[in-house]
């Protein structure tokens, strides 16, 4: 990435996406939302939002407006898109959460919420799809992983119409009888359309480019790596565009969510033996806490499908999909989310405080930003505590599983913390940290556009 530019604004993204997370995870905590409110109550609904679009959508967004450019080796095409994009998204967000109060009767007043919401959250994702897929237009042929991330936009454009969709139904603004069908029984649709198409494909492309970039092992485009792109791309598909079809035509959803199934499964399986062969193809021996703990957020996905396919052998998936979306959300997403945090944030640092004088002064290195033997406890409570809270999601414990969240409050604190020393440079050696030329970076963007 030497020579690449920063993206100004990403580390606003992932403030943003930070406070969001914790938010949520408190108001877990405290007993808001389910399981003690039903799964489709304004409480649960307002902390879903809260993760899906204020954590990891600005987190992804974020990652994407500094390593889309990276994937495909151009520059941003629209500099000027991430700040109105991100004042968007999170005026959008806090419109949409207003509107759930207002359901709730927490907020007794007569703005249109909803509407404000459809409207600030499509401008805002819409911003986002045209700044990166112009981006992505520019560096035709699209290598493996810039290909997953242009599904990812797809996946969000149909994420945030459907989103908008059942804003306006709520509202009042549309009754249009297939829309309103599709709003009633479109939710699942909405939350493959998010978790998979959006985040997962997106985590995919990024962890394709990422971990091979930090373990120094080859970029994989083979048969296999084409295959989980092609079949994911196929169970999408079938999933969303065929599942929203379904219902306004009085067809089974259920049937085609089941066909979206097997080439699903089978595009993960193909993207887990990519991820285990860059591993084992690494030159990098020793391997960073942020490697370290993507094997673990990989195995959280692993758990999920495993979770998901015994369900639906017991006939028990709708009654505990609650505990799917969980350990999806919170395992895989957010705690690979997480770790590669830890290695960006402290990447992104040092290439804009020490990038300027590379090769003319002295230097530190990247790990010398951080010290791992602190933070990877925080990881590892992070991670236990999630497992954890699945379990009693299972079995039915409320109180363990608000236990859990606390657990999880705690670690994701604890990292934080470690990301506010690294983005300091409290960490590096008083006699090392500025060598002439430099300075401290700025907390929340990037003072520094090129290097």
């Amino acid at each position: 990435m030497i020579g690449a530019s920063l993206s100004r604004w990403t580390m606003s993204y992932f403030a943003a996406a930070i406070v969001a997370l914790i938010t949520a995870l408190g108001l877990m905590t405290a007993g808001y939302g389910y399981p003690h409110a039903p799964v489709d109550a304004p409480p649960t609904l307002i902390i879903v939002h809260l993760v899906a679009i204020g954590w990891l959508s600005l987190l992804m967004c974020g990652a994407l407006f500094q390593f889309v450019p990276v994937l495909i080796a151009r520059p941003l095409a629209n500099e000027q898109l991430p700040l109105p994009a991100l004042i968007c998204l999170l005026l959008g967000l806090f419109s949409l959460l207003c509107g759930f109060l207002w359901l709730d009767g927490g907020i007794d007043t007569t703005l249109p919420f909803f509407p404000m919401a459809a409207t600030l959250l499509g401008l805002g994702f819409a911003l986002v799809v045209w700044g990166l897929a112009h981006t992505l237009l520019t560096g035709r042929p699209l290598p493996l992983s810039a290909r997953f991330v242009a599904v990812a936009l797809a996946g969000v454009a149909l994420t945030a119409t459907l989103g908008i969709i059942f804003a306006l139904v709520r509202g009042g603004i549309v009754a249009e009888p297939h829309l309103v069908d599709l709003t009633v029984a479109g939710v699942p649709i909405h939350a493959i359309a998010g978790l998979g198409g959006w985040l997962t494909f997106a985590a995919m492309g990024v962890s394709y480019r990422l971990l091979a970039m930090f373990m120094l092992a080859p970029e994989l485009d083979r048969r296999g790596s084409r295959l989980a792109l092609h079949l994911g791309s196929c169970a999408l598909a079938l999933a969303i565009i065929g599942g929203a079809v379904a219902i306004c035509l009085e067809w089974s959803r259920n049937l085609m969510l089941l066909a979206a199934g097997l080439p699903g499964l089978a595009a993960l399986a193909f993207y887990g033996r990519d991820m285990l062969h860059l591993y084992r193809a690494r030159k990098r021996r020793i391997i960073e806490l942020n490697a370290r703990m993507a094997t673990f957020a990989f195995a959280s996905l692993g758990l999920a499908v495993m979770l998901v396919i015994a369900l639906l052998a017991l006939g028990r998936l709708q009654e505990q999909v609650a505990a799917v979306v969980f350990l999806v959300a919170f395992g895989w997403l957010s705690g690979l989310g997480l770790g590669k945090l830890y290695k960006i944030v402290a990447f992104l640092t040092w290439l804009e405080c020490y990038g300027p004088v590379l090769g003319k002064k002295p230097t530190p290195r990247v790990q010398d930003l951080v010290i791992e033997k602190r933070a990877q406890k925080w990881f590892y409570l992070y991670f236990i505590a999630v497992w954890l809270g699945t379990a009693a999601l299972l079995w039915g414990r409320p109180l363990v599983f608000q236990t859990m969240t606390l657990a999880m409050l705690v670690a994701t604190l604890g990292i934080v913390v470690q990301l506010v020393r690294i983005r300091r440079l409290a960490d590096v050696k008083v006699d090392d940290r500025f060598p002439a030329d430099t300075r401290r970076p700025a907390l929340l963007h990037a003072a520094v556009q090129g290097i």
